[in-house]
């Protein structure tokens, strides 16, 4: 329920057609530029077929993106395990939204940064960069987490839209949200009827103007809350399949106590934030939140892309924010 922070790169699938062609067309030949940055660059002639093209060297200026300038991409990256050969994919978005990134200087020879600055928009690029430097230089990481091959490569598969300003990108990425969120409103809307109509709850289902539904199980006496107080609340998480992913009753690092966080700062998901401003304290209710109102087209541990998601709250106690937090008004909780 607490958003979540660990993102590690700043944030369709037509897109990995042009991927398969570039396998193709590539194989497994790569390519390197002057500072080592392996590569298999693309882009569409005349007659919208991808064909190789070289990497525009590090000091023409007037073929690369400039810093500052920000880069609209689909991107899947792949890490090598510690244990096992095959890759793993980390971050797909060629599912969901575009990634939009900032062009900067390298973080280290070879790093994928220098791949963002090369790609025009309409390429399409397969670059293959050290992991540990990456972790290191690029994520900055204090270590390579263990799970990761030491020595091993990241590869990144980058469908290149558009180079833009700042603005034109802070702007482009309100529209493309605004249109992924209406379009992935009406889809959550239809799955929440479906659902409903299997699951028969014993009290009637009510839904708030956001697209939020809660269910009443057993009505509470004390206050509700208002924003900024401090709530505790029991809450066992599952995916409209039944699969649980999170329990507070089951959680080690809560060892069974509700979980705390106060209301109405943007500390949780925008699903929790109005679902437990409408209990009163005592309240057991089931709360169905859509998608977009819960992780959105980010995958979670346990839980699918765009997952409308079940949750059985109970709204344990409510009490005023400790004086620390007061003085920090913007502090935000930490995931599990």
């Amino acid at each position: 329920m607490f958003k979540n922070t660990k993102v590690i790169l700043p944030v369709l699938a037509a897109g990995m057609l042009a991927f398969q062609a570039c396998n193709k067309l590539g194989g497994n030949s790569f390519k390197k530029t002057e500072t080592g940055l392996e590569y298999q660059l693309f882009a569409k002639n005349k007659d919208g077929k991808y064909e190789a093209k070289e990497a525009p060297s590090a000091t023409d200026t007037t073929k690369l993106n400039k810093e500052g300038q920000i880069l609209r991409v689909h991107m899947r990256f792949d890490g090598q395990l510690e244990k096992g050969s095959k890759d793993t994919t980390l971050t797909n978005s060629f599912t969901s939204l575009p990634i939009y990134l900032p062009i900067t200087k390298p973080s280290f020879k070879g790093s994928v940064e220098e791949a963002f600055a090369m790609l025009a928009p309409g390429d399409s690029g397969v670059f293959k960069v050290n992991a540990d430097s990456t972790f290191l230089k690029t994520f900055k990481q204090p270590s390579i987490p263990p799970r990761f091959k030491k020595g091993g490569t990241f590869t990144f598969y980058l469908k290149a839209e558009k180079v833009m300003s700042q603005q034109e990108a802070m702007m482009d990425q309100q529209t493309e949200m605004m249109a992924f969120m209406a379009k992935q409103n009406k889809i959550d809307e239809g799955v929440i009827e479906k659902y409903l109509k299997e699951n028969k709850f014993s009290m009637q289902p009510q839904k708030t103007s956001s697209g939020l539904y809660y269910v009443i199980t057993k009505e509470g006496t004390g206050p509700k809350p208002e924003a900024g107080k401090m709530v505790s609340v029991q809450y066992t998480g599952t995916t409209l399949d039944g699969k649980e992913f999170d329990s507070s009753y089951k959680n080690p690092q809560l060892g069974g106590k509700p979980i705390e966080f106060p209301i109405g700062q943007g500390a949780v998901i925008r699903g929790w934030d109005e679902g437990i401003a409408l209990l009163n304290k005592g309240t057991k209710a089931t709360l169905i939140i859509p998608s977009t109102m819960a992780y959105g087209p980010q995958e979670q541990p346990k839980i699918p892309a765009n997952s409308v998601l079940r949750f059985d709250v109970e709204l344990v106690d409510i009490k005023d924010m400790p004086q620390q937090q007061m003085m920090q008004p913007g502090l935000q909780q930490q995931p599990q």
